[in-house]
């Protein structure tokens, strides 16, 4: 029988044989875990959530701008049928393939349409929670000045002129930050402001 010290050693180092991936015969290799199956409701929503993203509108407005150059390259049947079909017969089976493709009527193709159409939802899917944040934050009162001014970047002092007192000296400020466009808060001691 090993000593219970001896045991714990052999099973360290038989533990870190296995992880460190060393080849060593008999050695298994870790198992990954299986994806979770979400289903088709929780499908939809991570697909909602990636085409919401800034992200996603940013590569569909990509897109879009990619898809309008084939309609400034080549002619379109809405301008100049004409134009079009004789391009088809001049350049044979390659004009029939682009014809395929819509490409000759892009603004009322089906994958221009897709295009767009993806790229309103996503604007309005990343607009419309964002506007609620940002309107909550403008109902907000501003948060207290800090006890040290100094640390502010925007920082600077300067005197009151003779014979002011605090209140006139608040009025002042209240009234100089509301005509800058800012949102002020009278406390008893300052004024906290906020813009933006």
């Amino acid at each position: 029988m090993k000593p219970l010290h001896q045991e714990r050693a052999a099973t360290s180092t038989q533990q870190s044989d296995s992880t460190s991936g060393s080849g060593a015969p008999g050695a298994t290799p870790p198992t990954k875990a299986a994806p979770a199956d979400i289903g088709f409701v929780g499908l939809l929503r991570w697909a909602w959530r990636q085409l919401t993203t800034m992200r996603a509108a940013l590569i569909l407005l990509l897109m879009l701008a990619l898809a309008i150059i084939p309609a400034s390259l080549l002619p379109q049947r809405i301008q100049d049928p004409a134009r079009v079909a004789s391009f088809i017969e001049d350049n044979g089976q390659w004009g029939e393939v682009l014809d395929t493709f819509q490409l000759f009527d892009v603004h009322s193709s089906v994958w221009f349409a897709s295009i767009y159409i993806l790229l309103m939802v996503s604007l309005v899917g990343c607009i419309l929670p964002r506007t609620r944040q940002h309107l909550r934050a403008m109902r907000q009162e501003p948060p207290k000045a800090p006890r040290r001014l100094t640390r502010m970047p925007g920082y600077a002092s300067f005197g009151p002129p003779l014979g002011t007192s605090s209140k006139e000296l608040l009025d002042a400020a209240e009234r100089l930050l509301k005509k800058r466009g800012y949102r002020t808060v009278r406390h008893p001691d300052h004024i906290a402001a906020e813009r933006g």
